[in-house]
This record gives C-alpha cells, sequence and structure tokens, in this order.
C-alpha cells in the first residue's frame, strides 16, 4: 500500500525541479569530479577518488529518495473544504496571547513545513490547535514548553 504525500502544486514544481537539477547539472558535476580524481593516479590510495565516489552515492541516494517522494506525491484539493475554517493550505493571522505578538502562519503537510517561512505542519501542536479554527476564535497549543493561547485575527482561503 502506498502512503500518499499532500503536497501543494508549488511545493511539487519545487521538487521537480531540484530533481531535473540533481539528474542534469548534480550528475554532470559529480563526473567530472570523479574523472579528475582518477586522473591523480592509484586509486586504492587517493582519498579524493573515495570521497567523491562516496560523494555520487550520497547524490544518487537524493535522486531516488525524491523520486520516490515525487511518486507518492498527491497535490491538495481544497475547493470542497469549507471557506469559514481553518483548513490545510490555510493561510492564519493570529495573535499569540501569552506574548501579544502577531505571527501568520499556512498549514501544510508535514513534508512542507518550514517554521522560517512561516509554513507549519498541521500535525504539529500549533497546526492541530489551529485546524478548523474560524475568524475571532481563540485556541490553545499544547507545547512542550506549555500552553499558547491564539486568538484568529485573519483566516485566508484560497
Amino acid at each position: 500500500m502506498t502512503n500518499f504525500v499532500y503536497l501543494s502544486k508549488e511545493r511539487i514544481r519545487e521538487i521537480e525541479k531540484e530533481l531535473n537539477d540533481l539528474k542534469s547539472n548534480g550528475r554532470k558535476a559529480m563526473a567530472e569530479r570523479i574523472a579528475e580524481a582518477r586522473s591523480h593516479g592509484d586509486l586504492s590510495e587517493n582519498a579524493e577518488y573515495d570521497a567523491a565516489k562516496e560523494e555520487q552515492g550520497m547524490l544518487e541516494l537524493k535522486i531516488s529518495k525524491l523520486e520516490e517522494l515525487l511518486s507518492r506525491a498527491r497535490v491538495i484539493d481544497t475547493s470542497n473544504m469549507p471557506k469559514d475554517q481553518a483548513h490545510i493550505l490555510s493561510t492564519l493571522t493570529v495573535k499569540n496571547l501569552n506574548n501579544s505578538k502577531i505571527y501568520k502562519y499556512t498549514l501544510v503537510s508535514p513534508e512542507e513545513a518550514d517554521l522560517e517561512k512561516g509554513k507549519i505542519a498541521i500535525s504539529s501542536p500549533v497546526g492541530q490547535a489551529l485546524m478548523g479554527a474560524k475568524n475571532g476564535q481563540k485556541v490553545e497549543a499544547k507545547v512542550p514548553a506549555g500552553i499558547i493561547k491564539f486568538e484568529i485575527i485573519n483566516l485566508e482561503n484560497n
């Protein structure tokens, strides 16, 4: 049984671009490094050659992982989801009632989570607390440091 991975169209395009780059430019650069290291003589005592071959293995592993991820990827369809509730791909502006700071989060699948870009996983404590929330609602997230209370200031659904 295949476990589907739900991703945004944007993230699928990013992965496809990275995979294409690794297959063309990454493999070409790796072949050049191996050829260069091979030209340095005896391969049995050539640390540069060994390192290049190990890097080649890591590159191929990354390529196969990305191919496997794409084979399981499904585009998230939000057309049938309620417009007045937070769901995956919703963007929320929230006020942390503990410190009065304002944050903007987009709810995403765990594979797309990137806190620096404001993308939080729906499986995270904060993501779980925000799922299903409506404008003006107050929610609580149980995090390792305690409980964070949020107020939903703005909810955007595409």
